[in-house]
């Protein structure tokens, strides 16, 4: 396989951990709604308001109509707020060896789909997203994986040919679309179960950047 020379990451479920749901919990108290309504009417729109086509005050009120109610401007506020942290919770493995392919030069970046309000929140609250070579939120380009061009789009952005780009993403349909961008990719489940691809794959000496860097050095 060509040499790895960057690595792409996914936010949800590959940077973050799994959903909080004591947020979700707060979104059905802030709405009224009951679970079956909530996420119905959630993820009929969500798609939309990851690609841009929605922002965060239409996604709301669009999902708010859907289910028969309407929100006063501080639920609205409320339900931004929970739902950037429905998805705030964080992978610290995965963090850590993000800080490890940082320090030793190899060019990081995050492909993810993601609404304005909550790439505004979550940059907000997490000053390590700042340290990425390049981002590319679908909300911002109008393209939500597994759309073709915006894997294009991240390989510009990283200035590195897809065939030598690692894409890190929970789902299999986006697997696939990188696959077919040229890029080379692994489905996250687990650290443990990556690691273990990694392995598979000969690609232990990612995963061990600092111990080379140092027996270079002559540190050990």
């Amino acid at each position: 396989m060509p040499p790895i020379k960057a690595v792409l990451f996914d936010y949800g479920m590959v940077l973050s951990g799994p959903p909080d749901p004591t947020a979700w919990t707060r979104m059905l108290s802030i709405t009224g709604l009951n679970e079956e309504i909530l996420h119905r009417e959630y993820w009929a729109h969500r798609h939309a308001y990851d690609r841009g086509d929605l922002n965060a005050e239409s996604f709301w009120h669009t999902a708010a109509s859907g289910a028969g109610i309407a929100l006063t401007p501080q639920q609205f506020t409320d339900l931004v707020a929970a739902d950037t942290d429905y998805w705030s919770t964080l992978n610290p493995p995965m963090l850590a060896w993000v800080s490890q392919l940082q320090r030793s030069g190899i060019p990081t970046g995050i492909l993810s789909n993601m609404p304005d309000a909550m790439e505004a929140g979550l940059r907000a609250r997490h000053a390590w997203i700042e340290s990425f070579d390049h981002h590319t939120w679908s909300h911002a380009v109008n393209l939500a994986k597994p759309e073709p061009e915006i894997y294009h789009h991240a390989a510009q952005g990283l200035n590195t040919p897809p065939e030598n780009i690692l894409f890190l993403d929970d789902r299999s349909e986006n697997i696939a679309a990188a696959l077919a961008a040229g890029m080379q990719a692994i489905q996250y489940s687990t650290h443990p179960a990556f690691e273990q691809e990694m392995h598979a794959r000969g690609l232990d000496h990612l995963l061990q950047l600092e111990r080379n860097t140092a027996s270079q050095n002559g540190k050990l």
